[in-house]
């Protein structure tokens, strides 16, 4: 009986043996190919998402994840205008990755909508997100009924949402574009604001005037806001400051300097002991950034982040994921419209004299 198992499986090999062979060559190949494909990031060049429009990523690292939140074009929006009507978007989506070579984009959904928010009416502009006291908060823009921007606050469990909006903005908030930065020691800092259709100059008095004048010529440039909040990441600690950015002289960049100065979106990052805060220079279509020794400036202009992409708008956010930095962005490459968006990620290379190499889009 044991001699006739023996003969059987012999013959079975001798038989299968060729066939079985090239089956595991084939396979081996396959998963070599696979192999050499998932050691380069392949997606730096295309979209991140294809599915829907995307905008305005803020990216951060949660529990060893990289998490993309971002605003949601439409396809029907209103006619363009100066204070950005084309721009209707009113829900966000957040993508999560677990590495940058091969793993899969994850859309997690509409993890906050406009309908969900009691105060707000349009417009759910850029946002961002932080992680403290064991809550995931995001942070978002909406005009209220009064047409006036404000910035609110949502809370979740999880990164992945969804998130509950807090039934009123936060107090004293205006503008738009929040950016919350935790520094080292658990202080927390909010920077916002935007001029042109983010209003920040009706507010150069401390109150709203509609249709403010911005400054012109050699007037300084309007900078952004920063301000610290309370421990529950929900409130403002104290007063609202104007963030100077000026030139390697110390001068503040002017109104007409607009290849330097502040548009809108703002992130700020940390690099031993210095802190970064890239930028939008909106009508030169710039992402450029500024660094200092304080969370709260003054800043000085380094350079050009990124330069000018497919589309009217971008505006990025900055992360170090496993040793390495990116930079997360925006345009419209896919669509070929200004207000249908798709959100792209770019390598970054931070030199050793803490200058940061510009990015070709």
């Amino acid at each position: 009986m044991r001699k006739q198992l023996f003969y059987v499986l012999v013959v079975g090999f001798l038989l299968a043996g060729p066939g079985y062979a090239l089956s595991r060559e084939r396979s081996a190949s396959k998963n070599a190919r696979a192999a050499i494909t998932c050691t380069t990031p392949v997606r730096m060049k295309t979209p991140l998402v294809t599915k829907l429009y995307s905008a305005d990523p803020a990216a951060h690292v949660f529990s060893g994840k990289i998490w993309v939140y971002t605003s949601h074009d439409l396809t029907k929006n209103p006619p363009p205008s100066n204070d950005g009507d084309q721009y209707r978007m009113k829900d966000y989506h957040v993508f999560s990755l677990n590495n940058m070579v091969c793993s899969p984009v994850v859309d997690h959904g509409a993890i906050l909508s406009i309908k969900n928010v009691p105060w707000a009416t349009k417009q759910m502009w850029a946002p961002d997100a932080a992680f403290k006291n064991k809550t995931y908060y995001l942070y978002f823009p909406a005009k209220g009924k009064d047409g006036i921007f404000r910035i609110g606050a949502a809370t979740s469990a999880s990164p992945a949402g969804p998130f509950k909006a807090r039934p009123s903005p936060i107090p004293g908030s205006y503008s738009i574009d929040p950016a919350v930065f935790v520094d080292t020691d658990g202080t927390a800092y909010m920077y916002f604001g935007g001029i042109w259709g983010g209003q920040l100059q009706d507010w150069q008095t401390g109150s709203f005037v509609n249709d403010s004048p911005l400054p012109v010529g050699s007037e300084p440039a309007i900078g952004p806001r920063v301000v610290k909040l309370t421990p529950d990441m929900l409130h403002f600690a104290g007063p609202i400051t104007e963030v100077q950015i000026t030139d390697a002289q110390g001068k503040p960049l002017t109104a007409a300097d607009n290849y330097r100065r502040f548009f809108e979106g703002i992130w700020v990052f940390k690099y031993k002991g210095t802190y970064y805060m890239s930028y939008s220079t909106g009508d030169t279509h710039y992402v450029v950034y500024a660094t200092s020794k304080s969370p709260t400036g003054p800043f000085t202009y380094r350079g050009r982040l990124l330069k000018p992409v497919k589309g009217w708008t971008t505006q990025g956010s900055i992360i170090q994921f496993k040793g390495e930095w990116y930079l997360f962005y925006h345009d419209d490459s896919l669509s070929g419209i200004d207000n249908e968006r798709s959100i792209k990620v770019a390598r970054l290379t931070l030199n050793p004299d803490g200058r940061i190499k510009t990015v070709t889009p």
